[in-house]
């Protein structure tokens, strides 16, 4: 590992991975992304589990200082280096931020990613039949996950607010997946800021620098 700068640990295709990418990309931090991929056969290495006790993707380690859990992450990697806030000053903004954070990881992480890129998009690649009866159960929960983002944003053009934040980040990877799926389009169009959110955040140059190849 670096001795100077942090160093992430997981996988590029991970979602929260990415998320973590994204918030040191937009800091300009310079980092190692040293590989763990817990869907091995036997799962994570029996080291790993020393800097995550849940096995889970990603853990960090900076000078010494181990964190895991992408939401500590983020807002350690916001804090503890120099470059633009990620996190709005007043309590009400920095709460949006949160809540919008939470709202993507109790809701729309597992409908959005799971149930219909997953279904739709892994499945196949995997050589499996998509869960039709699957995907259709999760629309009208993914129009809801959608709706209630779209409210939080409220009259600014990012998801909590006029400037990007860490909610931007901890969505972004979760959009990236599930707009490659037919049921995106039909269910952003019904979302129209939202839908323009995606288009922004989508060209950033922190997005084509954690693209999965």
């Amino acid at each position: 590992m670096n001795d100077e700068g942090p160093a992430l640990y997981g996988a590029p295709y991970s979602v929260y991975v990415r998320a973590a990418r994204l918030a040191l990309a937009e800091k300009g931090v310079a980092y190692e992304l040293v590989p763990v991929d817990v869907f091995t056969p036997g799962g994570p290495p029996a080291e790993y589990l020393k800097r995550h006790p849940f096995g889970r993707i990603p853990a960090f380690e900076h000078r010494g200082f181990r964190l895991y859990e992408t939401g500590a992450i983020t807002r350690y990697v916001d804090e503890a280096f120099s470059g633009p806030a990620l996190q709005p000053a007043s309590p009400e903004a920095r709460a949006r931020v949160n809540q919008a954070i939470g709202v993507l990881d109790a809701y729309a992480y597992r409908t959005l990613v799971w149930d219909i890129y997953v279904e739709r998009v892994v499945a196949p690649a995997q050589g499996r039949e998509p869960d039709e009866a699957r995907i259709c159960a999760a629309l009208p929960r993914a129009a809801t996950c959608l709706g209630a983002l779209e409210q939080i944003m409220g009259p600014g053009r990012h998801l909590a607010g006029a400037a990007l934040t860490l909610a931007d980040l901890h969505a972004a990877p979760m959009f990236a997946c599930f707009a490659t799926t037919p049921e995106a389009g039909p269910l952003l169009a019904a979302y129209p800021k939202l839908g323009r959110w995606w288009e922004s955040i989508a060209g950033r140059a922190s997005m084509t620098a954690t693209a999965v190849a």
